[in-house]
């Protein structure tokens, strides 16, 4: 009798613990999704004298992830819907670790087949986090994005403010401050083995509960092969979001800002040095960037979930976007810290709309998940062009601002784009 007692109190406890260790799995994830990239911006000249290659070729470090991205990203729901979401993030995880120690030990091939190699790591967390938010805190959208968007910030700054530092304290180079971070996702596997645990647990005791033909939980065979497909993220509807406008203004959305954010992560230190400014300093002036998007990512979260229609959003995150590249371009050096708070709140804030967007905009997590695939596929394969056109405009032009007149363009784009995916309005039904 005791003995099942203990066993009830036990099995309690998890379930109790079990969100809480799912939202700080989450925020581990979310922590590796942005460090290993932003981290290369710092070293872009380092590793360009190092390995001696061109500004368009550098250009392809940040940009083969977003290849990637785009490549992948299409297949993770699918993965998602196969093995289990869990699982699947488990796994991307373990390849994460391994395209890190690749890029960072093994010269120049290493560098960019890990760097691949990451990218597709990346990709499905990038897909598969918001559709997994959805599913397991549906009343909590806002406030667990901002927990996730907050934890992929704080990472991010911190790998572009220590990169400098930590290359020219270690022998290795940029090599030992790229190699770092494989530490972070090995941790990140150790925290997440928990949820895989209890994934199993869930389908063994669904699995029971269809065995035993309990009617009062389960009314048919039927419904419970549907919560076993729902553990999975097998939810599956025959919606085409192909066919929707709202799927390709979010998609839209989605590259463009993208296209932003990895253009600055690239090449705003060497902006920014060759107004004058040392490497270090420029480092943390990346990071100040990104520091931003701490408060701003979970205060923009919130109120985006909470707001019907997300279009004063969308103007204002557009408009500080715009000022802050504004003062970049013309080179009002003395004003820099204020351009990267704007560019910061900006960047954050259409980053929260994005992912919210693929929750409020669908109306389960299946749906989310295949939208998220979509926006992120072809944004990404959109955005993945940004860093290498803004390097190779600038051999061309021999000066930063020809690029920047572009991303200023680009942003005005984004914002169209934005007004339109803020609507309040979720993807039409058109069947496949």
């Amino acid at each position: 009798m005791n003995q099942l007692y203990n066993e009830h109190k036990k099995n309690l406890y998890s379930k109790r613990n079990a969100p809480i260790m799912l939202i700080i799995g989450i925020a581990f994830i979310a922590a590796n999704l942005r460090s290993p990239l932003t981290a290369v911006g710092p070293l872009v000249n380092e590793i360009r004298g190092s390995l001696h290659i061109s500004n368009t070729l550098a250009g392809m470090i940040t940009t083969l992830p977003l290849f990637a991205f785009a490549g992948f990203s299409p297949f993770a729901p699918r993965l998602a819907r196969k093995f289990g979401t869990k699982l699947v993030l488990f796994w991307s995880l373990i390849f994460l670790t391994f395209g890190i120690i690749l890029r960072s030990l093994f010269g120049g091939v290493g560098l960019f087949l890990g760097t691949l190699i990451l990218g597709l790591s990346i990709s499905v967390g990038n897909v598969l986090i918001p559709s997994l938010i959805k599913h397991e805190f549906s009343k909590r959208v806002g406030v667990i994005t901002g927990i996730y968007t907050a934890s992929m910030g704080l990472l991010g700054a911190i790998a572009s403010g220590i990169s400098v530092p930590v290359a020219e304290e270690s022998r290795l180079g940029w090599s030992g401050a790229l190699s770092i971070w494989a530490a972070l996702s090995f941790l990140s596997i150790i925290i997440w083995i928990p949820q895989i645990i209890r994934r199993k647990q869930e389908m063994s005791i669904v699995k029971k509960t269809i065995d035993n033909d309990i009617k009062t939980k389960v009314k048919d065979i039927h419904e419970g092969k549907n919560e076993i497909e729902s553990i999975n993220g097998n939810a599956i509807n025959k919606v085409n979001l192909w066919k929707s406008t709202l799927a390709w203004q979010v998609t839209v959305y989605m590259g463009l800002q993208s296209m932003l954010l990895y253009c600055m992560v690239a090449w705003l230190p060497a902006i920014l040095i060759q107004q004058g400014m040392n490497s270090n300093k420029a480092g943390w002036m990346l990071s100040l960037y990104q520091l931003v998007s701490l408060p701003t990512s979970f205060l923009g979260s919130v109120l985006a979930e909470r707001k019907a229609n997300q279009r004063p959003l969308v103007i204002t995150a557009s408009l500080c976007v715009l000022v802050g590249l504004l003062g970049i371009s013309l080179e009002w050096t003395e004003l820099t810290f204020l351009w990267m708070i704007m560019l910061g709140i900006g960047g954050t804030l259409t980053f929260c709309l994005a992912m919210i967007f693929f929750s409020s905009r669908t109306r389960n997590a299946d749906e989310a998940a295949r939208l998220s695939g979509m926006a992120q596929s072809v944004g990404y394969l959109l955005a993945a062009f940004g860093p290498m056109l803004f390097g190779f405009l600038h051999d061309a032009a021999n000066n930063w601002h020809l690029p920047l007149i572009v991303l200023i363009g680009a942003s005005g784009l984004c914002l169209f784009a934005g007004l339109g995916a803020s609507r309040n309005l979720y993807i039409k039904y058109n069947y496949l």
